[in-house]
């Protein structure tokens, strides 16, 4: 038995994500874990499909286990996502792999990378601080400083998919963790790019062509169990959107204090005065960018007032998950929980109910997450009643 896991959020899955998990199986996996994104994902959005459905299509996709991402890791930077998912991943005990796509498709560069970033950072360090006193981002500042001297390193970490592999390898030293990194080359159209290539598209492209509502045109780029319950959804009023968010967002920070917003996750050097201010806004496009800068990207301005939505705090990030929340599996799953028992770290289980008994921090994790799938039951053109999570059924395929 050898156990790869797999980190995604399937927003939604789409033939290059196929095509990862063909390469994982190619290179030895026998069973795949992945640890997947809720109903709120890293680019500061809604999913487009409910974490449910999302987590049930993986499964009969090729993923054996689904385990949840906490939302706090979701609607955080690149570093505490990989940190999330890692840990998960790690206190399962069992995993033998991590695999991952990367534009470079090269474990030696990324590795390269990732010294050359630790280095940077340290001895660079003032010289990072000016160009980020200019008004730009850490890692437009760091890309900067490390294009002077290493050009081809500075390559790498400019493409998203990179950054995000270096992240993991980051996190896969942090706990000492005896899973092995594999990579894949990513292929088809780039990260965040509208056109596809050989079949494959980015989800970012898929997900516009849903909300357009020109669903016909999916198909070429997804597995059919996902296009047709991709039309499904639509004809049930399922798909979600970041607008209909739009009224109770400007009413959480109409009624948000300055003080209250400073204690949000990612909150810092004076943001909250830019946030505060910017509650006279009237839509969605009037408060991002009034609150945008060069230093601050849309995809983190979203992170921050979904997270202030949400009520993620500074502390809430202080603490690694104290449980690992099953979403689906098949039988080659329930072979990797077998596997896992006696082994894991945290405590693994399909109800939220039971893990918030754990009381304390496991508690609090719950209850975020309970409050996340509530709002994001208003984020659907028909919308769903709250504390579903409590009332959910996770997906069991022992076919």
């Amino acid at each position: 038995m050898k156990i790869s896991g797999i980190i995604c959020e399937y927003n939604p899955f789409h033939n290059g994500h196929l095509h990862h998990i063909r390469e994982t199986r190619r290179n030895g996996a026998t069973h795949i874990v992945a640890v997947m994104s809720g109903n709120f994902v890293q680019r500061g959005d809604v999913a487009v499909i409910d974490k449910l459905e999302r987590a049930r299509l993986a499964v009969k996709s090729g993923v054996d286990l689904v385990i949840e991402l906490p939302v706090q890791y979701c609607l955080s930077s690149a570093e505490n996502f990989a940190t999330g998912a890692v840990w998960l991943l790690n206190s399962l005990g069992v995993v033998d792999e991590l695999s991952f796509g990367s534009e470079c498709g090269d474990l030696r560069r990324l590795y390269n990378a990732l010294g050359k970033i630790q280095d940077v950072a340290v001895s660079c360090h003032d010289d990072i601080i000016n160009i980020m006193e200019k008004g730009y981002t850490y890692p437009k500042a760091l890309n900067s400083v490390i294009k002077g001297t290493d050009p081809q390193t500075a390559s790498v970490i400019a493409e998203p998919n990179n950054l995000l592999a270096i992240e993991y390898l980051r996190s896969l030293n942090k706990f000492s963790s005896k899973i092995k990194p594999f990579t894949v080359k990513r292929t088809g159209a780039e990260h965040d790019r509208a056109g596809y290539l050989n079949g494959i598209t980015s989800a970012s492209d898929i997900r516009q062509i849903i909300l357009r509502g020109d669903i016909s045109h999916i198909r070429h780029y997804m597995p059919t169990i996902w296009a047709d319950a991709v039309e499904n959804a639509v004809y049930r009023g399922e798909i979600s959107s970041l607008s209909r968010l739009e009224r109770v967002m400007l009413y959480k920070l109409r009624t948000s204090s300055p003080e209250e917003i400073a204690n949000i996750n990612d909150v810092g050097q004076g943001l909250e005065n830019r946030i505060y201010e910017a509650r006279k806004a009237g839509s969605f496009d009037e408060l991002f960018f009034t609150v945008k800068t060069k230093r601050y990207t849309m995809a983190r301005i979203r992170r921050i007032m979904l997270s202030i939505l949400l009520g993620i705090t500074k502390d809430d990030m202080k603490h690694l998950s104290p449980f690992g929340r099953i979403l689906a599996f098949n039988e080659h799953g329930h072979e990797i929980l077998a596997k896992a028992k006696g082994r894991t770290a945290i405590p693994y289980a399909s109800s939220i109910a039971k893990l918030s008994q754990l009381g304390g921090t496991a508690k609090r994790f719950a209850d975020i997450e309970i409050r996340a799938s509530d709002v994001y039951g208003l984020s659907l053109e028909t919308v769903t009643s709250a504390q579903k999570d409590y009332r959910a059924k996770i997906m069991i395929d022992m076919e």
